[in-house]
């Protein structure tokens, strides 16, 4: 069986029994084609040395992962290679180790031979995700977590024995480093299709060391948030290109669900998960934008309109999608997102009249938080049609200081 016909080095730089292992062969088996080959090499010996020749040949970059362990990356243009030293005497051996039994398979580079000594194929056929042993589930309770992201994302379902250890194991979460839970956690939050896999993830106990505040009805309301986010798609088409263009806005949206409502404890819960400050900064803007939306009893101002959007900025979607799940009243949210989506519109995007330096030096005063303070005000004027140039906005300004200020 021929799964790497093209394999992006000279074959016969590896050692003969050198094996492809992992997630490539069992993506090959399952016809699922990669446009960056992220390829995992088991070989018996000099796995570092081999890593180290190939790298050199074609120029590639070479890095060593684990002196100890003897694992070498190679970094082509057309992808990634690992090269690990095989543990035990066979391959047999080695694959005994890995998770589950569709990453267990093995293919022999040379003869293009399939060994899958735990039935792998039959569980891809299957399409199954079973663990190899519960030991192994135990000495990496990150796998615990990869059960349900592999399920997700093969669409496929977990062996109910397995579904029952990882239930078991599940407190053992807590002790796996906070960038690791941080990758697996980012996939299971990123789409609609992953949205239950994210529930049950939560429902026997995955998330609760990361996330203290949750409980079953912020799960089960992850399935509004998808839907919330369709209605708004389909309001706005626009939202399906920033969808494409930043892949990270929407999973933003179902995490601030699952955090403490509180910014400040939110903040160290978004920290300890490494979370970057750009992306905490959104969560933590979004946070603290929904209260205002689920305490307001009137409609907005265009005073009041101008200072949310000032705060809430480039967030307002996200703001809007959980606000209609926290039922927050339509009649408040859609008028905020029509403000935002018409990129025209003085409220939600508006369009300074006059800088700092023209209020400086046309009124004759000095830098001061004065000037903040005008800029804004001019602004609001302008949105509520009081002022509609660059001379009436210097007239504004004239008289309001001299009416606030006594200049």
């Amino acid at each position: 069986m021929i799964l790497f016909p093209n394999l992006p080095f000279d074959l016969s730089l590896l050692p003969p029994d050198t094996y492809l292992v992992g997630g490539a062969v069992r993506d090959a088996l399952l016809n699922r084609k990669r446009d960056y080959l992220d390829l995992d090499f088991v070989l018996p010996q000099k796995a570092v040395e081999t890593a180290r020749n190939i790298a050199k040949k074609y120029k590639a970059g070479f890095v060593v992962l684990d002196q100890e362990r003897q694992i070498a990356r190679v970094v082509l243009k057309t992808g990634t290679l690992d090269f690990a030293q095989q543990e035990g005497d066979q391959i047999e051996t080695d694959l005994k180790r890995r998770d589950f039994t569709i990453n267990a398979i093995a293919y022999h580079v040379i003869s293009q031979k399939i060994i899958d000594p735990f039935k792998g194929l039959q569980d891809l056929e299957n399409q199954v995700i079973k663990m190899v042993s519960s030991v192994n589930l135990e000495d990496d309770p990150l796998r615990l977590l990869r059960a349900y992201r592999q399920a997700s994302q093969l669409n496929f379902q977990i062996d109910p024995e397995t579904k029952l250890t990882i239930e078991k194991l599940s407190p053992l979460i807590k002790n796996i480093a906070a960038e690791r839970v941080h990758t697996e956690l980012n996939y299971l939050l990123k789409s609609a299709q992953e949205t239950p896999w994210l529930i049950e993830v939560g429902k026997i106990g995955l998330l609760q060391p990361w996330f203290k505040n949750i409980n079953l009805k912020r799960l089960e309301n992850l399935t509004k948030i998808d839907d919330s986010a369709q209605y708004f798609i389909h309001k706005y088409p626009e939202l399906t290109n920033l969808n494409q263009r930043e892949k990270s806005w929407y999973s933003l949206a179902k995490l601030a669900h699952l955090l403490s409502r509180n910014p400040q404890e939110a903040e160290t819960e978004l920290i300890n998960l490494k979370y970057s400050r750009s992306e905490i900064k959104i969560v933590i803007t979004i946070l603290k934008a929904l209260p205002i939306l689920q305490e307001k009893t009137s409609l907005f101002s265009l005073r009041e309109k101008y200072f949310f959007f000032l705060d809430t900025q480039k967030t307002l979607p996200l703001v809007a999608i959980l606000a209609k799940v926290l039922n927050v009243p339509e009649n408040l949210i859609l008028p905020l997102t029509d403000h935002y989506f018409n990129l025209h519109d003085p409220v939600a995007h508006p369009v300074a009249l006059l800088t700092g330096n023209d209020l400086i030096q046309c009124l004759n005063i000095n830098p001061s938080p004065l000037i903040g303070k005008l800029l804004t005000e001019i602004a609001i004027a302008q949105i509520e049609a009081k002022i509609k140039t660059k001379e009436d906005a210097l007239i504004f300004a004239k008289n309001y200081v001299k009416l606030n200020f006594n200049y």
